[in-house]
C-alpha cells in the first residue's frame, strides 16, 4: 500500500484490476469530459501493462484506487507533468463511484501527500473547463491560474495550482 484515507486505499495497479479499469475506460461517461475516446479491450489492457510498469524516464506515477470498506478497485490516482514539466495530480473513478465524495477526498489527499511525501512546492491540476464536476473539486484545494487549448485532448482546459506555502496557510484558519 502506497497511502491511505479514511475511506480509501491508494495501491500499486497490477494485471486483477484489468476488468474494473476497463469498465472505467470504455465509459463515455467517464472519458467524454476528460474528454478522451473511450478505449477498446485491448486498448484498455496495454494501457494498463503501462501503467503497471512505467517506462524508465516516464515521468508518472498512476496507482489503483480501492474502497477500503471491502477493497474493491474503484479508479486510478497519482501524478504525472504537466506541459510545463509541473507536478499535476490526476484521477479518475469508474462511474459508480461518483457523488460519494471519493474524488474530493483523494483530490486532497494527493495534494497533502505531494507536499508531505514527495517534498514538491507546488502541484497543479489540469481539467476540461466543461467537466464542471472535476472543476468543483479542484477548486476546494487549489486556485485557477489560467485557460489554455489543449491540443492533445483537443478542449480548453483549466489549470489549477496550489504552493505548499499557500494550501497550508488556508487549511490553518
Amino acid at each position: 500500500m502506497i497511502f491511505e484515507t479514511e475511506r480509501l486505499l491508494v495501491r500499486k495497479l497490477n494485471i486483477k484490476d484489468s476488468d474494473l479499469f476497463y469498465e472505467m475506460m470504455s465509459n463515455p461517461k467517464v472519458m467524454d469530459p476528460i474528454p478522451q475516446k473511450v478505449f477498446s479491450r485491448s486498448e484498455s489492457d496495454a494501457k494498463l501493462k503501462v501503467l503497471i510498469s512505467p517506462e524508465k524516464g516516464m515521468n508518472l506515477k498512476i496507482w489503483g484506487l480501492l474502497e477500503k470498506r471491502n477493497n474493491s478497485f474503484i479508479g486510478i490516482c497519482g501524478f504525472l507533468k504537466n506541459n510545463e514539466n509541473d507536478d499535476e495530480i490526476a484521477y479518475r473513478l469508474i462511474e459508480r463511484y461518483w457523488g460519494v465524495g471519493y474524488g474530493t477526498e483523494i483530490a486532497k489527499a494527493l495534494v497533502e501527500y505531494s507536499f508531505n511525501i514527495l517534498k514538491v512546492e507546488k502541484i497543479t491540476a489540469d481539467v476540461n473547463i466543461e467537466n464542471e464536476k472535476s472543476a468543483k473539486i479542484l477548486q476546494k484545494f487549489m486556485n485557477p491560474v489560467k485557460e489554455f487549448f489543449n491540443k492533445s485532448d483537443s478542449c480548453t482546459d483549466r489549470r489549477y495550482a496550489i504552493t505548499k506555502t499557500e494550501y497550508y496557510t488556508a487549511n490553518s484558519r
